[in-house]
């Protein structure tokens, strides 16, 4: 590691110029936190009171078995002085140098530092101590509701992971090294880019995980051509230009979620669903959600389903002349689809031949990672930013998504941006990420209330548009595509959904990988397989481990199953007709507009 004595007289005045710099800076960055507008405060942790029942259960501990917490106390001090002990006797014996153990290995400790350096080791090794002890005492309190032990259990983990050594420029190697290299440039770039993002979120501190000025969307994303052949309030709807001269006779159309955009499956040719759905002789038709604002308070899944999923489906069998449509929803799009379905089999309406499910979840009964934000603590708060705003904003959604995966999504950009003056990585997947979307605050309410907290959809009483809807009304020919490894909608979740619903002719595929790599996942790359098993009666962990396992996308098995659905060839359809003119080219307009922070 360079030290003060081997920078230049020139570089320590140029080291000197760019610390002027950050003079200059801050006053930017004062200015910035001083345009913040402030959430409400219940959105900013959990209830107090969860760490009260704590202290009580692990005071219970020590009443009821003193040995034991002794025990854990007694092992972290004698960690700890064993620790100290070490170091100190290294250093009198003027090796400086790290023990023979230098501990367990951690990414976030890449730095050959870590472990050769005794300073840096010595800091590494006490922070894996104290994080270690945190879990071991919030593993051994048995006295508190499982719930609250694992929302405790994750917010202890929030902490530790926050105050991890690598998340403090002193105690970064990484940054400190760049520091000295740079002359003290990186910190100048470091500290722009903490402006730069607070000033383009009102204050907020919203880290930046992608160049944004690399992508346009129309541009060099979401490119497939189409025209936006209807608009109303609530979307704008897509028809792709076909590329084969004939085609299935049944439409298909998507329902993307409307938290995000829709141009997740369009990001660019190689791996676009939409390209490869119409290449394979499809009509193809897609949403595309508007972004809502505070006019939209009022709007609720009565909307959605509405203006939005019935008027769809309507318009796609008038353009193209059928009856039925194929339809598909991903997420809460998906979701929200199987209400529809259930209401259409309370009206005695067939209009739908199939329907696709992309990590869908309809039986809440398991909440998942979700737990901590599903307790009434952190809904409350959510109603109270709803009354105030209207919406909820879409940053505030994006930073809970974001803690799920803290040192990933969070920690780890926030130090190569702001520590080492990186500039984020022109990424596709990642800028579509951060285009997110506002959630209309009824809507919001419905859903986390009465689908997420009470599963009334699940368990037939979920109350809407007149009528009683009941996840086992669903009886269409379906088929729902689940990711391994999806920490939003984790897969046995969405499989013991499929179980209830109630269609006689159900299909089941899991795939590699998560949320957006195991559905985003093209034939070309032969990435990711997928596991096929017909028997859905069977536990989730005895359906994976009976399944047989394909190598490769799920995208032509899929296919292969819509195209029995899908009726004979017809000749290929331009988008829209005489009754439905062609308004704008796709993406159209709604896609284009940003969340306001």
């Amino acid at each position: 590691m360079t030290t003060n004595a081997e920078i230049s007289s020139p570089g320590r005045e140029k080291l000197e110029e760019n610390l002027a710099k950050v003079e200059q800076l801050t006053q930017r960055l004062l200015g910035a936190l001083a345009s913040h507008k402030p959430i409400n405060s219940a959105l900013g942790g959990p209830d107090p009171m969860l760490y009260a029942q704590a202290v009580t259960a692990y005071w219970q501990d020590w009443m009821k078995n003193p040995t034991k917490v002794f025990e854990q106390q007694v092992g972290y001090w004698g960690k700890s002085l064993q620790h100290y002990l070490e170091a100190n006797q290294a250093l009198a014996e003027g090796k400086l140098t790290p023990p023979d153990d230098t501990g367990p290995t951690d990414k976030r400790f890449g730095n050959p530092l870590w472990d050769s350096h005794p300073y840096f080791n010595f800091i590494k090794q006490q922070y894996l101590i104290n994080a270690g002890a945190i879990s071991a005492a919030v593993d051994q309190i048995e006295e508190l509701d499982p719930t609250e032990k694992r929302r405790l259990r994750y917010f202890a983990q929030q902490i530790t992971d926050m105050m991890a050594p690598t998340n403090f420029f002193a105690t970064n190697p990484d940054a400190l090294q760049k520091a000295i290299e740079t002359e003290g440039e990186s910190l100048v770039k470091g500290l722009e880019n903490l402006v730069t993002d607070l000033e383009a979120n009102n204050g907020e501190l919203v880290v930046r995980l992608v160049d944004e000025e690399a992508f346009e969307v129309g541009g060099n994303i979401a490119t497939a051509e189409g025209k936006v052949v209807w608009r109303n309030r609530m979307m704008e709807l897509i028809q792709y230009s076909p590329t084969t001269k004939t085609v299935h006779d049944i439409p298909v159309v998507i329902f993307p979620p409307w938290i995000n955009k829709y141009y997740i499956l369009d990001l660019k040719p190689q791996n676009s669903l939409i390209r490869h759905i119409v290449d394979q002789g499809y009509t193809l038709f897609v949403v595309s959600w508007v972004n809502a604002d505070a006019s939209y308070r009022d709007v609720g899944l009565e909307e959605y389903i509405d203006d939005g999923y019935l008027t769809a489906m309507r318009l796609v069998r008038e353009i193209c002349g059928t009856k039925q449509v194929n339809a598909v929803g991903y997420c809460i799009a998906g979701t929200t689809l199987a209400l529809t379905l259930s209401l259409l089999k309370k009206r005695g309406d067939k209009q739908v031949k199939s329907a696709t499910f992309f990590t869908t979840l309809t039986d809440f009964s398991e909440q998942g990672e979700f737990v901590p934000f599903l307790q009434n603590d952190f809904i409350d708060g959510i109603e109270k930013e709803i009354e105030i705003s209207g919406i909820l904003r879409s940053f505030i959604m994006s930073r809970t998504f974001s803690f799920l995966r803290s040192t990933d999504l969070i920690y780890t950009p926030a130090i190569r941006s702001y520590m080492m003056g990186e500039t984020p990585p022109a990424f596709d997947l990642l800028y579509w990420n951060g285009d997110g979307a506002n959630l209309p605050g009824k809507m919001t309410m419905q859903y986390l209330r009465g689908l997420c907290q009470r599963n009334e959809f699940s368990e037939g009483r979920f109350e809407l548009m007149g009528e009683t809807l009941d996840l086992r009304d669903v009886d269409v020919p379906l088929i729902s595509i689940a990711a391994e490894t999806d920490h939003i909608a984790a897969w046995k979740d969405c499989y013991r959904g499929v179980q209830k619903m109630g269609s006689k002719s159900k299909r089941f595929i899991l795939s590699e990988s998560g949320h957006i790599a195991g559905i985003v996942n093209p034939p070309s790359k032969k990435k990711y397989g997928h596991y096929l098993n017909p028997d859905l009666k069977l536990s989730a962990d005895d359906w994976q481990a009976q399944a047989d396992f394909h190598e490769g996308s799920w995208w032509p098995t899929w296919e292969a199953w819509l195209s029995k659905r899908s009726g004979k060839k017809v000749p290929a359809r331009t988008p829209g007709d005489s009754d439905h003119p062609v308004l704008c080219d796709a993406p159209g307009t709604y896609v284009r507009v940003r969340a306001n922070q």
